[in-house]
């Protein structure tokens, strides 16, 4: 039998320093350069990828933090088997994470919503909430939307998701009076904070809140109080928070249902890409002050 040959190749890796307090900075992290072995060990079960792409989600904020940052932090992406001891996974294969699955869990099966309901998305333009947005319309619901500015809901959620240019909110009461002057059936949460607040007080009777999130508070040390949470039981509202990997059974039925919308062209996405691994940092910074338009992914290599 001739001897396997294994090559070496350099391998970059973002590293974080130090655990953060209160927003992160480049300076937080650094790139370092390691070798590594091409090959899995004979006899292995064990998958080598290459990075395509990575995703940059704002959960991975929690991930800094002491003591919850013990282990790296985790991630969808797109990777190509470079080799594989896995009888399911072969050289050459493509495997990916879909965070459209966190959007349809948190609106189907968590908001439970019905044909000519009210909701508001939080973070509409985002990369969760333009998914969101987007069902509520196929489910043929009335939708407003709220992002970091009206400049990125212009450019992702009108231009590209086909909402209404009239239909964005912020947090302030009046503005719900006058774009949801009926109330709000389901409200999609991303933000928490203020925006919270604002919400329940315009919820309805029997009202759903699929927390997915709460962007506001991620890089404070001390997090904000919510002072309307009676409106939970004065308008009998379901507020429930989510974790999609929770519901990864109903995997194949989210693929049955999104696939063809993809395919038929009535799903639209929009992503902000960073070129680099080594601009990595910077993209995942840019969540938290909004730089982002769309949803965040770095390209690594393109193949």
């Amino acid at each position: 039998m001739a001897e396997r040959v294994v090559e070496e190749v350099s391998n970059k890796q973002v590293i974080l320093r130090d655990y953060v307090s209160g927003f992160p900075k480049e300076s937080d992290f650094e790139l370092r350069t390691s070798k590594i072995r091409l090959n899995v060990a004979q006899g292995s079960k064990s998958v080598l990828v290459k990075n395509l792409y990575l995703s940059c989600d704002p959960y991975m904020r929690g991930r800094m933090r002491n003591p919850i940052g013990t282990s790296p932090i985790t991630g969808d992406g797109v990777a190509r088997v470079i080799d594989s001891g896995h009888p399911n996974f072969k050289k050459g294969d493509l495997v990916w994470g879909m965070p459209g699955m966190t959007a349809y869990i948190g609106f189907y099966e968590v908001g439970s919503p019905k044909e000519g309901e009210y909701v508001f998305v939080s973070a509409a333009s985002g990369a969760v909430g333009q998914l969101v947005g987007q069902f509520a319309k196929l489910k043929n619901c009335y939708v407003v939307g709220s992002a970091g500015s009206k400049e990125k809901f212009t450019s992702v959620c009108v231009a590209n998701i086909k909402f209404p240019d009239h239909n964005f909110c912020c947090f302030r009461h009046v503005l719900f009076n006058l774009r949801l002057p009926d109330g709000i059936d389901i409200y999609f949460e991303n933000v928490g904070g203020k925006m919270l607040d604002a919400v329940l007080l315009n919820m309805r009777l029997h009202g759903r809140i699929p927390v997915c999130g709460m962007i506001s508070q991620y890089n404070l040390e001390e997090t904000e109080g919510v002072h309307n949470l009676f409106c939970l039981i004065t308008k009998r509202v379901r507020m429930e928070g989510f974790a999609v990997f929770d519901h990864y059974s109903l995997y194949p039925k989210y693929l049955d249902t999104v696939l063809p919308l993809i395919r038929e062209g009535k799903i639209t996405y929009v992503e902000d890409i960073a070129e680099g691994l080594e601009n990595a940092p910077k993209a995942l910074i840019g969540l938290f002050s909004g730089r982002n338009i769309g949803k965040q992914v770095v390209l690594v290599a393109r193949e």
